[in-house]
């Protein structure tokens, strides 16, 4: 083979279409016959390729399975780069969110076929949850990071940085927990709403009359 017909930008795109193969089957045999039902030899087998070759990509089919939704923190983490300098951090991670939610090319959770199935399911099965954590708190530190240089602090010193991203994951997390719990496949955006409407509301005073409102659209 030539040097050429080797080279590193082949190589990487091989590598790229074999990962990508190997999540897509680890994401339809999952979602068509369950977690516990489906081995690492068959989703390597699926997508034409050894167990090995799996393990290169992917520590466990749970990962595998998961591998669609990792790139969303990224685009969240696109988003808030560009988000206006002047914003507060909290104001400036809603604002990143929104934007993945309203941005049709990235194919947000509630625009891409069966990720609520999916999340679903992370719902329910322990190891999927946990594994999901994970994708979650590597975005987030990169959250962190962002907004700590936007600020222009040392993230080791100074808490806003972790302090904001932690209250928007949060709110995220709730919104996301209220979607896949409420049967409504479109509703993550108002869910999202209310999430984040809830952290303008003092949560440290007592209620006086009634609850809080909130934010239905």
């Amino acid at each position: 083979m030539s040097e050429a017909g080797n080279s590193p930008d082949r190589r990487g795109r091989k590598a790229r279409r074999t990962r990508e193969a190997l999540a897509r089957s680890a994401f339809d045999l999952v979602l068509e016959r369950g977690l516990r039902s489906v081995t690492v030899e068959e989703i390597a087998q699926t997508a034409d390729v050894d167990r090995r070759t799996f393990s290169r990509y992917f520590p466990s089919k749970e990962a595998a399975v998961l591998d669609t939704v990792r790139g969303d923190g990224d685009r969240i983490n696109r988003a808030l780069r560009e988000r206006p300098p002047a914003e507060a951090p909290l104001t400036a991670y809603r604002g990143a969110v929104l934007d993945w939610l309203d941005d049709t090319e990235s194919e947000p959770w509630h625009r891409r076929p069966r990720v609520f199935d999916l999340l679903v399911m992370a719902d329910e099965e322990p190891t999927l949850y946990a594994a999901y954590h994970h994708i979650r708190v590597d975005a987030q530190a990169e959250s962190v990071a962002i907004l700590a240089e936007r600020l222009g602090v040392d993230p080791r010193e100074d808490l806003r940085p972790a302090v904001a991203v932690a209250a928007g994951a949060g709110a995220l997390l709730a919104a996301q927990a209220a979607w896949v719990r409420g049967g409504r496949p479109a509703a993550l955006p108002e869910f999202v709403v209310q999430a984040f409407d809830a952290l303008s509301v003092n949560l440290l005073e007592p209620r006086q009359d009634g609850p809080a409102p909130h934010s239905t659209t």
